[in-house]
């Protein structure tokens, strides 16, 4: 049957449009991949903006994180719980983790997803040497902790219960425990799947307003960090931070010891600027600081003054324990590896005790040069030495004086300098 003209070409340009609206739709993806810290909650809020004013249907953030800094953590909350565009924190690829400040941040987000292998959880604060703390500081921090995620789950419609046991009793949820805990939306091993999965949910944005998740047929738009603020999250890593410190204060105690070597200077000057940088960053204990920093003097001292190693001893001791103390956090993600302190710790002590030897076998090394090098030298009479003479020695005339005579053109060793005179005898070792 024949339509009319007008009808047909009515469900023509509606048939366009339609095409037209799947087709426009675009989704960003991000990844975060690291602690978590300031330069990535620079990220997120940048990439928010960014998917605001292009429209986005939704932000995915593929995260893998084993936790961060509380502050850091917060801004990341608060701009995704403020962003207009919704926001999909998936944890993934396989293996990978959510776990205590990325627990909050998966449950700060619109909808929360994971990939299969991967958990998320044991969100329960602890000292900065990952321990328990104890008294009434430990209760309060627990308390200001589960009412945040209490907060976050309500706000989200997730099970406050099991959110809050993450936190009180640091439990940790794989994948489809945690979507049988009411946790998160949906377990899904790629993105399509994911963006299949959640087409048509329905979310509040603002608080209050319901709307429909409208991703299929979306264009995925991968933004990844750009290379710099990539170099800066490296960086604040505690292990690397860490690293580019002590390799600093190795190089600077090189070129101490050893003026003039150049290289190390630089390298350890540019080394030490990095590791600045990153400890501005991270929350820095300076009895730490104040540790290491005395543990460098103990070495340099031990090339100085002869201690029969008990500066080194000392130096270690306090570099251990300097390292272990640098970074004064309750999350275990950021603080210094155990492996990595002891190694650091090996090799300064195996180059101050290099650095003492040399100096040692430099100080006991018989004088090459001036008249102190003369002692022990051959020289040639060039008259008879009765008992006093001239002689010959390294291209320079000498006035001698001998123990007995000595006939001109003989071999003579020369005993002590006496300003400019050398004490000889005759022969030697010939």
């Amino acid at each position: 049957m024949a339509l009319p003209a007008g009808l047909a070409l009515a469900l023509a340009l509606g048939g366009a449009g339609s095409a037209r609206g799947a087709e426009g739709r675009v989704v960003h993806r991000i990844q975060l991949d690291s602690i978590v810290h300031p330069v990535a909650a620079e990220f997120l809020a940048e990439e928010l903006d960014a998917a605001d004013a292009a429209g986005a249907a939704a932000l995915v953030v593929e995260l893998d994180t084993p936790g961060g800094l509380l502050e850091s953590t917060r801004a990341m909350s608060e701009a995704m719980l403020a962003a207009k565009t919704p926001v999909v924190v998936w944890v993934a690829p396989e293996g990978a983790r959510a776990a205590s400040a990325g627990f909050f941040l998966l449950l700060s987000a619109d909808f929360a997803a994971m990939a299969p292998s991967t958990n998320t959880g044991a969100a329960h604060p602890v000292g900065g040497a990952g321990e328990t703390i104890e008294g009434v500081l430990g209760e309060k921090v627990e308390q200001d902790a589960a009412a945040t995620i209490r907060a976050l789950a309500t706000r989200r419609g997730r099970n406050v219960e099991r959110a809050e046991a993450a936190v009180k009793e640091s439990h940790s949820f794989t994948a489809d425990e945690a979507l049988e805990a009411g946790l998160i939306d949906l377990v899904a091993p790629d993105l399509p799947s994911l963006l299949s999965g959640l087409d048509g949910r329905e979310f509040e944005k603002p608080a209050g307003t319901t709307r429909t998740l409208e991703v299929a047929g979306a264009v995925v738009v991968d933004r990844p960090m750009h290379a710099f603020r990539k170099l800066l999250s490296i960086l604040i890593h505690p292990n690397i931070a860490y690293l580019l410190m002590t390799i600093g204060f190795l190089g600077l105690y090189f070129e101490l010891s050893h003026p003039g070597a150049i290289l190390p200077g630089v390298v350890g000057g540019i080394s030490l600027l990095l590791g600045l940088y990153a400890l501005s960053v991270l929350p820095v204990d300076f009895a730490g600081i104040g540790l290491i920093l005395l543990a460098i003097a103990l070495f340099i001292a031990e090339v100085k003054v002869t201690s029969y190693g008990l500066l080194t001893v000392g130096g270690v001791v306090a570099l251990v324990l300097g390292s272990l103390m640098l970074f004064d956090s309750p999350e275990p993600a950021l603080q210094v590896s155990l492996g990595l302190v002891i190694s650091v710790s090996i090799a300064f002590a195996a180059v101050a005790v290099l650095l003492a030897s040399l100096a040692l076998r430099a100080q006991s090394r018989r004088p090459t040069t001036g008249a102190e090098g003369l002692v022990g030298a051959r020289a040639r009479t060039v008259s008879a030495l009765a008992p006093h003479g001239k002689v010959f020695v390294q291209g320079e005339w000498w006035n001698a004086v001998a123990e007995s005579e000595v006939p001109a053109g003989a071999e003579v060793e020369i005993v002590s300098v006496d300003g400019m005179t050398l004490h000889v005898r005759a022969g030697g070792a010939g």
